[in-house]
This record gives C-alpha cells, sequence and structure tokens, in this order.
C-alpha cells in the first residue's frame, strides 16, 4: 500500500470546477457486525428526512438537484441513473429501512442519508495500485455488488478506479465487488463528495465527522485532505 497515489483527473475539474472530494484515510481498524449506537445513527438520518422531504420534493433539493444536472450534463440519464444520495433518501421516503450492514458502512450511510452528500467507502487493505477517480476509456472492468458477472463503463464516464479495475461507475452511482468494506477490513479510505451548492468547508466538516465517529468505533488513526482543482493529488502512503 505504502507509496500509492490517488488522483482526480483535470478532465473532470474542467466540467465541474466547484466540485471537491474530501478523502478519509483510516488504518489499523476494528471494524465488525453493527452496535446498537451506529444503527440508532442510520434510524435518525432515516427521521430526518423523512421529516423534511416527499417524493415530490426531493428532486428539487438543491444537493440531490445539483447531482442530476451533474449526471444529465455527462449523458447520464439522472431518472434511470441515480446518485447514491438520491436513491437511498428515495428507499427511505418510500418507507424503507437502510439495513445494518457493518460499523464502517452504517457510519457513511448514515451520514450520506442525514447530509445528502455522498459518503462512500472503500476498503484498502490490499490495495496494488494506485486510485484515481477519472473519465473511462471503456476498457476497463467493472463487476457490480452482488453479481460475479463483468461490464465496461461507457467511455468518457466518470470512474473512480485502481489501476484498471473500477471501484464505482457513474460517479456516486454503483460500487463494485472489489473493494467491499467487510467486518474484518483494517484499513479504509472514504470518500465524501461535493458539489456546490456544497462548500469545501461543509466536506471538510464531515471529513472531521468520519474520522472521529472511526476513531469513536473502530480506533485506528485518521487523517483526511480535501482533493480540488488547486489539491488534485495525494499520497496513501503510511505515516510513520
Amino acid at each position: 500500500m505504502d507509496g500509492r497515489r490517488y488522483t482526480i483527473s483535470g478532465e473532470i475539474f474542467a466540467r465541474f470546477p466547484g466540485y471537491v472530494r474530501g478523502v478519509v484515510v483510516a488504518r489499523d481498524l476494528r471494524n465488525g457486525p453493527t452496535t446498537p449506537e451506529v444503527e440508532a445513527l442510520l434510524r435518525d438520518a432515516e427521521a430526518h428526512i423523512r421529516g423534511t422531504l416527499d417524493l415530490e420534493t426531493l428532486t428539487a433539493d438543491p444537493r440531490i438537484a445539483s447531482w442530476r444536472a451533474a449526471f444529465k450534463a455527462l449523458g447520464i440519464k439522472p431518472n434511470e441513473f441515480r446518485c447514491s444520495t438520491e436513491a437511498m433518501a428515495r428507499r427511505v421516503l418510500r418507507g424503507g429501512r437502510l439495513p445494518a450492514i457493518n460499523t464502517l458502512v452504517d457510519l457513511g450511510n448514515a451520514l450520506s442519508l442525514r447530509t445528502l452528500v455522498p459518503v462512500g467507502s472503500h476498503a484498502i487493505d490490499h490495495l496494488e495500485e494506485d486510485l484515481a477517480l477519472r473519465l473511462a476509456t471503456g476498457a476497463e472492468t467493472f463487476v457490480p455488488f452482488g453479481t460475479d458477472q463483468p461490464e465496461h463503463p461507457d467511455p468518457g464516464e466518470v470512474v473512480f478506479v485502481e489501476g484498471g479495475t473500477v471501484l464505482t461507475r457513474r460517479w456516486s452511482w454503483r460500487q463494485s465487488n472489489h473493494t467491499l468494506t467487510l467486518p474484518g477490513t483494517t484499513a479504509i479510505e472514504f470518500n465524501v463528495d461535493g458539489l456546490p451548492p456544497v462548500p469545501a468547508e461543509e466536506v471538510a466538516g464531515l471529513c472531521e465527522e468520519v474520522a472521529g465517529l472511526i476513531r469513536r468505533h473502530c480506533g485506528g488513526r485518521t487523517r483526511y485532505e480535501i482533493l480540488s482543482q488547486d489539491h488534485p493529488e495525494m499520497s496513501l502512503a503510511r505515516e510513520t
């Protein structure tokens, strides 16, 4: 893992100059089954969304509308492929409950739902290549979560990759099997995605919250950086 880099392509910032991504890196973790305290965060987030939005007003919310506009600008039909936060909110507003999966996953889901800011995690215990958020060539391989059938992204699609392996398709849409966060995960990185009107300061605050929750519930060591047009790259090297 030492020496690996994490980069966001300049092509993405050229099209979305106000975009920032907070990256929280945590190691030496003790993940495990969801505790009652963490599950309570999920239920509180569900109650918050049900108390502030409904299915008729969801797409007009500025945080959801910004992702729908970004998807449309990329040629992605936002009614067919919904960003993760919209899909999650719709599930809850239809009366569903978010499943308790494990501590790290549930922390990210609770924050995503409460804030409508995409917060997603990837296990990096066995990282072999650099990570990048970039435009796809179409040659990359993606195995969707829950299947074993490989597919390829569309050329020009925004993908999060480890080398030529796609970890997330369509920017904030669907994650692969490759870096799932499991009960035995000991090293992880969380992505916190901020499109305007979400400011960089809020993304930084969410990174602080993510880091604090990780330390509280899973121990370990955490750090984060905010990647932006002016700071598009960071090291994933283990700090001494």
